[in-house]
């Protein structure tokens, strides 16, 4: 018999065996859920901006919370491997160097925009909290620019010494922040979110 090694069990937990048995890509469609089911981000025929969908399990979920007459649309560098639904649409690009041709193909007006992007980790928790913090940086400036007035930004960031910058970052343009670390998180990690509502 094959046994896991003791790195392959740590991965696989409680959250990983559901989104296997629920048919999602990646355990982290639990962290949205925890985030919409506390502040309702999502509503139905809303537009949604997921940045760094891949693998695709919040671009999933947000097309079903949005329904028929709402649209999600996903941007990351990699390649999605998987069939999105049909409200939903997917643009393979570096949100550091978006064209002006993708950036008019995806639009502006959208309602949320969320980003659970992450850095290639280095193994320095130091270095990897300045690369999550850039990548925030550029999706708040995304934000500022796509979402409708009065509309939502949700986040991850690792925290480290830039937390606190990025977090003002956010309260200035937004009425109302909230920071929130979900349950379905995994206790070593560094990860939490900030959530902008009510954008200025």
């Amino acid at each position: 018999m094959k046994h896991l090694s003791p790195k392959a069990n740590r991965w696989e937990d409680h959250y990983f065996r559901l989104a296997k048995k629920e048919n999602y890509p990646a355990r982290s469609v639990y962290k949205l859920q925890e985030i919409q089911s506390r502040y309702k981000l999502i509503k139905k025929g809303n537009k949604v901006l997921d940045l760094g969908c891949c693998p695709g399990s919040w671009t999933i979920y947000a097309s079903g919370l949005v329904g028929e007459k709402g649209m999600v649309a996903g941007i990351d560098i990699k390649q999605l491997d998987i069939k999105i639904p049909s409200n939903a649409k997917y643009y393979q690009c570096d949100i550091f160097n978006i064209d002006s041709n993708t950036l008019f193909s995806v639009g502006k007006n959208f309602n949320v925009v969320m980003s659970d992007m992450a850095p290639a980790t280095t193994g320095s928790k130091n270095v990897d909290a300045v690369l999550s913090y850039d990548l925030c940086a550029a999706a708040l400036d995304i934000a500022k620019d796509v979402l409708l007035h009065n509309g939502s930004f949700l986040c991850k960031i690792f925290q480290g010494e830039d937390f606190d910058k990025f977090l003002e970052m956010v309260k200035a343009a937004f009425n109302t922040h909230k920071i929130f670390k979900p349950q379905s998180s995994r206790k070593f990690s560094k990860e939490i979110y900030i959530i902008g509502l009510g954008k200025k």
